[in-house]
């Protein structure tokens, strides 16, 4: 199956980078943005959708504590806004199993401070599809060859109809718990490292990064979102329960 499961993995010694294609996000314009990393290594991303809880994929998990980083442009550099915590529990949906149900919470050690830097979002109640103007953002790979850079990157999509996205995976299962997106150019896409970050129309969560081609960005495999609509019964089970 030509897929990658778009998980750094820092154990095995994959580079941290960003989206292919992308632009510089201008600084803390995505202040719900979450680092998730392991030994000060850059491993998924994530959106913090509760003082307490960040939202991502279930494939992120790693059964091990991880660092939650909030309120940064840069990964490199000690900013001021910053906020770290340790993730205490990772709760992934239990209906996950490879690419199905791809999404998992994560309770933090303690309550982030909202400031300019470092804010809420809400995931998106409504199915987005057929649509422009939507973003996904994340500190995954510009050039799907290991590329280090520095600072967050943005990207604008496009979402699209279910049935143009069960076309192009042809034989690849895509379910209505998933949505689809692409970019205007070829070779503009989220890659490795972007995993669990956002999709975002409207100011809100509508995706969390879950798969793609053997090559990011390409046109012909789009890239695949867990559906957040989806599973807003069980996202708001979870957090009224903790």
């Amino acid at each position: 199956m030509a897929i990658i499961l778009l998980l750094f993995f820092v154990l095995y010694g994959a580079d941290c980078t960003q989206i292919v294609g992308g632009r510089d996000a201008l600084p803390h314009s995505h202040p719900y943005l979450a680092s998730l990393q392991v030994r000060g290594q850059h491993l998924c991303g994530g959106s913090l959708i509760r003082e307490d809880f960040v939202l991502t994929a279930a494939h992120c998990r790693i059964g091990r504590a991880l660092t939650v980083v909030l309120g940064v442009n840069s990964l490199t550099g000690d900013e001021s806004t910053k906020q770290v915590f340790t993730a205490t529990r990772e709760i992934p949906h239990p209906g996950y199993t490879n690419f199905e149900n791809d999404i998992m919470l994560l309770k933090l050690n303690g309550s982030a401070i909202l400031t300019e830097a470092v804010q809420l979002i809400v995931p998106k109640r409504e199915r987005a599809e057929n649509r422009e103007g939507c973003i996904t953002a994340g500190w995954g790979d510009i050039g799907d060859n290991r590329t280090l850079a520095s600072t967050l990157q943005e990207l604008n999509v496009t979402v699209l109809p279910q049935r143009t996205c069960r076309r192009r995976w042809g034989a690849v299962p895509i379910r209505r718990t998933m949505v689809c997106a692409s970019a205007s150019r070829v070779f503009q896409g989220f890659c490795s490292g972007d995993s669990g970050g956002p999709l975002i129309c409207d100011g809100e969560t509508a995706g969390v990064v879950s798969f793609s081609g053997r090559r990011c960005g390409n046109p012909r495999t789009p890239d695949v979102y867990t559906r957040v609509s989806s599973f807003i019964d069980w996202i708001s089970r979870e957090l009224d329960r903790n």
